[in-house]
């Protein structure tokens, strides 16, 4: 009911008219191009649900197609209009439905992330730990977490008056430029938008983090422990002085025994094939 503004005006991407039209020109193709891809990867994927993989892909890639579409459009045509407008409604629409496709799809890359550590970590009970059950619930998760954070945040910036002015020096409707324009406090309302979308951000950056530093650390540690203890020796061995030290024997049958013995455990006996080869044999 404090609401007077009924359309805001954006000042858009640019004011020169010649960066426009090659903004314009450029952002077609990628918009096409984000539409089209993400459309066959996920009329392809679809023929392959049974893998989680592409399970997942396809949801992603549909978001990818949703939240490309509540900006980029209105962007494209703005920058070939002089006096660049949008109404209330589209406005909050616009806002909300980002939040909702740009948060749905943070989760959803947190999990395919995830789903590439279990495969490479734990490939022999990877069918057990993602089955058909864990996929729906986790990509349900996902929409279900979108679907919160944008709650959040429709009750908390609905509730703003909006009495002028109406100008924001952006190209689309989001949360922080249209505090400003609020004819009330917004610092209370402000740090809990803050808050929700900055945790959400950072503990699904910091799930990601782990997850592929798990991923690195199982498949490179053996390596980086061999070379680290090969060349460590060496420059143990080669750099001291040449007086003797009570510790060199030890480390001699460590540098001429256990490293030699170490090779074929890491890095033959980690081979599928030579493994499934020393399986047939014995």
């Amino acid at each position: 009911n404090k609401t007077n503004v009924t359309e805001f005006i954006v000042h858009g991407l640019t004011q020169d008219k010649t960066v426009a039209k090659v903004c314009f020109s450029l952002f077609l193709v990628f918009d096409a191009t984000v539409i089209l891809g993400n459309l066959i990867i996920t009329i392809k994927t679809s023929e392959q649900l049974n893998s989680p993989m592409y399970f997942f892909l396809s949801h992603l890639s549909f978001v990818d197609i949703s939240y490309s579409t509540v900006t980029a459009p209105k962007l494209i045509d703005d920058l070939l209009v002089e006096k660049k407008t949008i109404s209330f409604v589209g406005c909050i629409t616009q806002l909300f439905a980002g939040h909702f496709f740009g948060c749905t799809e943070i989760f959803l890359r947190t999990v395919v992330a995830d789903d590439l550590c279990i495969v490479t970590c734990r490939w022999p009970h990877y069918t057990n730990i993602v089955n058909k059950h864990v996929c729906g619930w986790l990509v349900a998760a996902s929409w279900v977490g979108g679907f919160v954070h944008f709650v959040v945040q429709t009750l908390l910036a609905i509730q703003l008056p909006f009495c002028g002015p109406n100008e924001t020096d952006h190209y689309f409707c989001d949360v922080h430029p249209l505090l400003k324009l609020a004819c009330t406090g917004t610092y209370i309302i402000g740090l809990i938008v803050a808050a929700n979308s900055g945790f959400i951000s950072l503990s699904c950056f910091v799930v990601l983090v782990v997850s592929w530093t798990l991923k690195a650390l199982y498949t490179c540690i053996s390596h980086i422990t061999v070379v680290v203890l090969f060349f460590g020796l060496c420059i143990f061995i080669c750099m001291h002085p040449s007086t003797t030290f009570s510790a060199d024997k030890m480390v001699s049958v460590f540098y001429t025994i256990i490293m030699p013995m170490l090779n074929p455990l890491i890095y033959i006996l980690r081979n599928e094939e030579v493994t499934n080869a020393m399986k047939m044999l014995w």
